[in-house]
């Protein structure tokens, strides 16, 4: 099973740098999708309905902003649009679709970054989001939650750590509640699991030469149930092409979809 993870930046936006030619290519299982910034109804159909793919969106009320998005070769059992908290299913952070004992999620983490107001909205999803982690890790079906998650977790996750302990997506109270998630809950970041070398980063500022230079952040994740995440036999950040600010995240997983 073959299971792609990228923040697109704008769906159409991705396409039209190649990003479908790839995925195609790719042959993948299941291709999560973040930061779309559509509707159904603005996209084409090469995007809205992919050819031998069922395509589900959650996209955000507001036009141009968030919104997540999966393409799978098989058809769900079940789809599950949000998170049961009205604002923030109104900016679509949340897609999950269930096959017989597996469930999928594709997940969008607010950023904190435009200052002390959407800083607090991130910490507000964190601790609202943590119980869902809870439930999900207790009730008995495996999970791989792909997606944004906006927090670089140890200082290996990005390259200029030292100059980032104040500022969002890796202050200690962010970095505690993934370490939370995975030694108090018992969930897996999958890629490190497979691959532990530095410098490996999913995230680039356009400012500068943070590409070139490889000056990012890992802060782009598939997080799994352990009887899932300890099947995951391969993992790869594509960076021969940009098809956005962020890099898309393969993982193989021996299992069937």
């Amino acid at each position: 099973m073959r299971v792609v993870s990228l923040n697109v930046n704008g769906l159409r936006a991705a396409a039209s740098k190649g990003f479908i030619s790839w995925m195609r290519r790719q042959k993948p299982d299941i291709v999560c999708l973040q930061e779309i910034k559509a509707r159904e109804a603005d996209l084409p159909r090469e995007l809205l309905a992919p050819r031998g793919l069922h395509a589900f969106f959650h996209p955000a009320e507001k036009r141009g902003y968030s919104g997540v998005a999966i393409y799978s070769k098989r058809e769900p059992d079940k789809v599950t649009l949000g998170l049961g908290e009205k604002d923030i299913d109104a900016q679509g952070r949340y897609l999950q679709l269930d096959f017989g004992q597996l469930s999928v999620v594709s997940i969008y983490f607010p950023s904190g970054s435009m200052g002390a107001e959407a800083q607090a909205r991130k910490l507000s999803f964190l601790e609202r989001f943590m119980p869902r982690l809870e439930a999900m890790r207790a009730c008995g079906r495996e999970f791989v939650i792909c997606g944004d998650w906006n927090i670089a977790h140890k200082e290996i996750d990005l390259e200029n750590w030292r100059g980032n302990r104040k500022n969002s997506g890796f202050l200690p109270e962010e970095r505690a509640w993934l370490t939370e998630a995975f030694d108090g809950i018992g969930w897996v970041d999958v890629f490190r699991r497979v691959d532990p070398r530095p410098r490996q980063y999913t995230w680039w500022s356009n400012r500068g030469q943070a590409w070139a230079k490889n000056v990012g952040w890992r802060i782009d994740y598939q997080i799994a149930t352990p009887g899932i995440a300890v099947k995951a036999t391969n993992a790869s950040i594509y960076k021969a092409k940009r098809f956005s600010d962020h890099a898309p995240l393969t993982i193989d997983y021996d299992a069937k979809l």
